[in-house]
């Protein structure tokens, strides 16, 4: 199973409001995805956090690559900042192992 674990912060109010309008279909599209195993979202201390399981990386990439998931990162860059990490494991970490996780690997791009 493939986990994946992001962090994102908005810039500012509007950049919320964008952020919001783009993320609502993409993390609905996620919850549908074929392979999708798991999808929890969950705002700490400041940034808007998602934990995904998939049935494999492969599966998770399909998605990355929807058009849907497309159209929200092509404007992240304008609207937030932020880390994803993503590793293969046997079981969904709860949120207080993945914010350690997320933590301990966080990358901003």
């Amino acid at each position: 199973m493939y986990i994946s674990i992001t962090g994102l912060k908005t810039k500012n109010f509007l950049s919320e409001i964008k952020f919001w309008i783009l993320t609502i279909p993409a993390f609905r599209a996620a919850q549908k995805a074929e392979g999708n195993l798991f999808c929890e979202t969950k705002r700490v201390n400041g940034y808007q956090h998602t934990i995904t399981a998939w049935k494999d990386r492969n599966m998770m990439i399909q998605y990355l690559t929807s058009k849907v998931h497309a159209k929200a990162m092509k404007n992240f860059r304008s609207i937030a900042t932020g880390s994803t990490y993503g590793y293969e494991g046997n079981q969904i970490p709860s949120w207080k192992e993945a914010m350690g996780l997320w933590q301990k690997n966080y990358k901003e791009y």
